[in-house]
């Protein structure tokens, strides 16, 4: 068993499963996220010249302590791996988390002083930045295009050898919160690809993923949504259920299952377990602040912590909704109404909201606006959590992609910015005041406060209210690119109800010619029936599987296959009793013909009905995004002096 419960379904994959996977294989390879030879090669490269200046790095040191010669050559160190590249996931661009591990007589001051020293003088390395007070300090470089994210650890051993097995808990004892956070990344990895049942399948199955979330606009973990570690850990626990599907079924389960999840409830990939060490755990029913954290996945190694403790309320619920969306649409390619395609096109954002904050940075050169930019970026997720306490301000959406200012405004300086999307309440006719001063103020006094380390002249931050029609002059290249893009909301339904709109005129016509047609219609919708029965049943299961246990696995297991069996058992009797029942009244129907054309003439006028409200849903919509703040409709090109009537911005200066 893998996981917390027994698997919910180990069902071999079906000929359509193998053939939706070949699909997706061919829409990755489009994507170009599939890890070419030439990019393997590149990377292997990169790492062996960092793994040779550490090893020269941690010799010289030992030197310096008065180690012998001998000794310090056999004192060991290495360079691991973690993150997308341990997991095989990265693509061409992605970068490379690492760790150096040294032996007890080094330390971190000579690896944030001497070795960073050593980085910065190699011409080969460029962007060398040290982020010393960090959670989990860091030393950040480019090498050959690729970014280098390297941590570091000391183990209280005299070497560290190419063996040595991380995985033993023991190796923690007496280290430093630091060193076991570091220590961590690559511990979790490990553990994730032993606890998945089929790693080609996690593999391929989270690089879709993590395309998605870039793509929807959820992936990035200092701004308040998942990182790359958080999604490998739900898409290893969608392996934990359904362990011989494909790929194709694992990334439909996936959104099945987490639309429907009960957050805060954890995800864990297998039971915590407990040592004597001393260090910090997740654990709300002793932790008070663990008890805060909105959406819960749990690392599998000890110390157990909550990867995604920087998730709001706020980004929860952008979260779900592309579950629920995502779901949609996987709906649409399981039945071939879509391509994975529509999956993975970018969500809408500018043409999303009508109301936008734009934070912009600017620095001297372009080495000094990426600690600037670094240093902002770790703060700003706590701006749209301050602004959602505005009443009006029903959202308050932080998209993670960066933009660089056109020339015109940034002046030729090197810049960055981002943007904030606001949906406001509505205002029954009334004026609504946005006044965002005191928590844009708030907020620039918390990252200059951060900054006093690394705070140089021309390092600015400027914070502007903007509204739909002046993106143009900030990011027009996007704008086009998502009027492009078509609507996905609601377009399955519209397409199902057009579809069966048309076809129960074609039927109607034939139930007037033949009796022979008449059965046929009848024994159709039977079976759509009965597939509808089936759907249901699976998607119940879906919502056992979702609650994670508490208690031991052994009776956990128990009390699921108890609980699943009694629910099935009821939910089949009830089932065949429908159909039954459904059957009699196609024979008496079948019996009188004069009574199925007037039935049939009943369903054609409520799918008209239908069709009627799909498009008057369909105007309302757009009437809605086009007018966040009034009930009445507002044309794209409408005047500055009609938005005053209805909403006033305060712009307040800020520095």
């Amino acid at each position: 068993m893998y996981g917390m419960t027994s698997a919910i379904s180990d069902a071999l994959p079906t000929d359509m499963d193998i053939q939706l996977t070949k699909s997706l294989d061919d829409a990755l390879a489009k994507e170009k996220v599939i890890t070419t030879d030439e990019d393997l090669s590149q990377r292997l490269e990169v790492l062996s010249m960092l793994n040779n200046l550490a090893k020269e790095w941690i010799r010289e040191v030992s030197m310096e302590r008065n180690l012998p010669e001998i000794t310090a050559e056999n004192v060991g160190g290495l360079v691991c791996t973690f993150g997308s590249y341990r997991l095989g996931v990265y693509h061409k661009g992605a970068d490379i988390d690492a760790i150096v591990i040294v032996p007890r007589h080094i330390t971190r001051n000579d690896y944030f002083s001497t070795f960073y020293n050593k980085l910065k003088e190699n011409s080969n390395i460029n962007n060398v930045r040290a982020v010393e007070e960090a959670f989990v300090p860091v030393i950040k470089m480019i090498i050959q295009g690729i970014e280098i994210d390297m941590l570091f650890a000391r183990l209280a051993l005299k070497e560290v050898h190419e063996d040595t097995d991380l995985q033993q808990d023991d190796l923690l004892r007496n280290l430093n919160p630091k060193c076991v956070r570091s220590l961590n990344g690559c511990r979790v990895t490990d553990s994730i690809l032993r606890l998945v049942p089929n790693r080609e399948s996690f593999k391929k199955t989270l690089i879709a993923i993590k395309l998605w979330a870039k793509r929807h606009r959820v992936y990035s973990n200092a701004l308040g949504y998942l990182g790359g570690v958080s999604w490998a850990m739900l898409v290893a626990r969608v392996c934990q259920l359904y362990p011989n599907a494909a790929p194709a079924t694992l990334i439909h389960k996936f959104f099945l299952i987490f639309s429907k999840w009960q957050w805060p409830q954890p995800v864990l990939l297998k039971p915590s377990y407990f040592m004597d060490l001393g260090y910090p755990v997740w654990d709300p029913r002793v932790n008070m602040a663990d008890r805060n954290h909105v959406m819960p996945i749990i690392t599998p190694v000890y110390p157990q912590q909550n990867s995604t403790f920087n998730v709001s309320h706020s980004t929860l619920d952008i979260i779900q909704d592309e579950f629920k969306t995502s779901l949609d649409i996987m709906g649409e390619i399981l039945t071939g109404e879509s391509s994975w395609s529509k999956l993975f096109q970018p969500s809408k954002f500018f043409t999303k909201y009508r109301y936008f904050l734009a934070i912009t940075v600017f620095a001297n050169c372009d080495e000094e606006l990426l600690e600037w930019r670094g240093l902002v970026e770790s703060r700003l997720r706590f701006l749209p959590t301050s602004l959602e306490e505005i009443d009006c301000v029903q959202r308050s959406h932080l998209n993670p992609d960066q933009f660089s200012l056109p020339f015109e405004k940034s002046q030729g300086r090197p810049s960055s910015v981002w943007f904030v999307g606001l949906e406001i309440s509505k205002s029954n006719g009334t004026i609504v005041q946005l006044d965002f001063s005191s928590h844009i103020r708030d907020f620039c006094l918390l990252v200059k406060s951060r900054a006093h380390s690394i705070f140089r002249a021309g390092m600015d931050i400027q914070v502007n209210h903007l509204k739909r029609k002046d993106l143009k002059d900030y990011v027009p290249d996007e704008l086009k690119k998502e009027k492009a893009i078509p609507n996905t909301v609601g377009s399955k339904i519209i397409a199902r109800l057009s579809t069966e709109g048309r076809h129960s005129l074609s039927e109607l016509e034939e139930s007037q010619k033949s009796p022979e047609s008449r059965k046929r219609i009848a024994d159709d919708d039977i079976c759509n029936k009965r597939n509808k029965i089936q759907l249901s049943d699976v998607e119940k299961k879906f919502v056992l599987g979702s609650l994670e246990p508490q208690k031991s696995p052994s009776q956990n297991e128990i009390n699921d296959n108890n609980l699943t069996n009694s629910l099935l058992s009821t939910e089949k009797n009830s089932n065949s009793l429908s159909i039954q029942n459904e059957t009699k009244d196609v024979i008496v129907e079948n019996s009188n013909s004069l009574s199925i054309q007037n039935e049939t003439k009943e369903v054609n006028e409520k799918d008209s009905l239908l069709l009627n409200e799909a498009r008057n849903l369909i105007i309302e919509s757009g009437d809605s995004q086009r007018s966040p703040v009034s009930n009445k409709c507002f044309a794209e090109d409408e005047t500055d002096e009609n938005d005053q009537k209805k909403i006033r911005l305060l712009h307040p200066t800020v520095a």
